[in-house]
């Protein structure tokens, strides 16, 4: 078994007012997706939301405001599957619900270090 990151990415909408039952759906939605992936035993990591506030650092020294200002999307979360390959992996993601809203998944292998 080797581990996978799945990064969720959408564009931000400012304008996006969901109400408290919007909200209660778009939880349930993950809830069940996710819970299917660890009713498998393939869930090695529940991961977190990430907000919106906060800061780059650039290799010059800079520091911008905002994750995204350079970038026209976001990346609202994380978890961490484990799987045989990165085709099982990409199979654990369909049904995320971060696709039903036009976001995308991206799957990426977890690289090992020795001694680390």
């Amino acid at each position: 078994m080797k581990d996978f990151m799945m990064l969720f990415h959408s564009e931000p909408n400012p304008d996006f007012d969901p109400t408290p039952e919007q909200i209660e759906e778009e939880v349930k939605a993950w809830q069940e997706w996710m819970g299917g992936i660890e009713a498998q035993g393939k869930l090695k990591n529940p991961g977190e939301a990430l907000g919106f506030e906060g800061k780059t650092m650039h290799s010059d020294g800079t520091i911008s405001d905002g994750p995204y200002a350079e970038l026209k999307e976001i990346i609202g979360g994380f978890i961490i599957v484990s799987a045989e390959s990165i085709e099982e992996a990409i199979q654990l993601g369909k049904g995320c619900p971060a696709l039903t809203s036009g976001g995308k998944v991206e799957v990426r292998d977890i690289m090992l270090l020795d001694g680390m």
